[in-house]
């Protein structure tokens, strides 16, 4: 899962897309409106958390732009307005939901979990394939009953690939929904993920490589 931050206090952006990294959840931030309207034009989020008062482009005329398209992230409108009015307003807009601030880290995880989940309209809250069993919310790993503890990188890698239902996923793919904007496109990091990945899952290999391609995994049950 990826994730745009539009945040304009460098501080709580920060610790917003720290805390997000912790979960396994890439995440880019952008301090103004026009930023965040550059940024999802070129890559492809999951879900944007929006302040609504930031500078640029106002928050509330993001919201109304993406709104607007047929194809477009989830919105997470973020922000100190907590009248009942203010978050009727930001649904109004076509925000897909509203956390006020102060926030409780917890919360905003769930919240930010269920809204990429509903991208993904046909994709289960667990996934399930070839004897794997990845639970998003809990961060939890089993193939065939056995818990597998996997690393941040890991966790996102195999989640994107499952979410792929058995299809072909390339390396500029994975690096896109699993690293953030700071990711070397020449990097090897999505080859020694796959190796560290499938050994940790075990044999027989889960995970084939489409060579010139990409990577998939097997949905055959075992």
């Amino acid at each position: 899962m990826r994730v745009l931050i539009v945040e304009d206090e460098p501080y709580l952006a920060e610790a917003v897309r720290s805390g997000l990294a912790l979960q396994a959840i890439a995440a880019d931030v952008v301090g103004d409106g026009d930023a965040a309207l550059r940024a999802i034009d070129i890559n492809s989020y999951d879900v944007v958390l929006l302040d609504r008062d930031i500078p640029g482009t106002h928050g509330d005329e993001v919201c109304r732009i993406l709104a607007a398209r047929t194809t477009r992230p989830a919105i997470l409108m973020l922000t100190a307005a907590r009248r009942l009015n203010d978050k009727v307003g930001g649904l109004e807009l076509g925000a897909d939901d509203y956390l006020s601030k102060p926030f409780e880290f917890p919360e905003l995880t769930a919240r930010v979990r269920a809204l990429g989940r509903r991208v993904f309209t046909t994709v289960p809250p667990r996934l399930s394939a070839g004897g794997i069993t990845l639970d998003p919310f809990r961060h939890e790993v089993f193939r065939d009953g056995r818990f597998v503890r996997l690393g941040r990188k890991e966790f996102a890698v195999l989640e994107v690939l499952m979410r792929a239902d058995g299809g072909v996923v390339s390396a500029e793919q994975l690096l896109e929904k699993a690293w953030d904007e700071n990711a070397n496109p020449f990097t090897n990091s999505v080859k020694v993920t796959i190796s560290t990945l499938r050994r940790k899952l075990g044999e027989p290999w889960l995970i084939r490589t489409e060579s010139g391609v990409g990577y998939a995994i097997d949905n055959a049950e075992r």
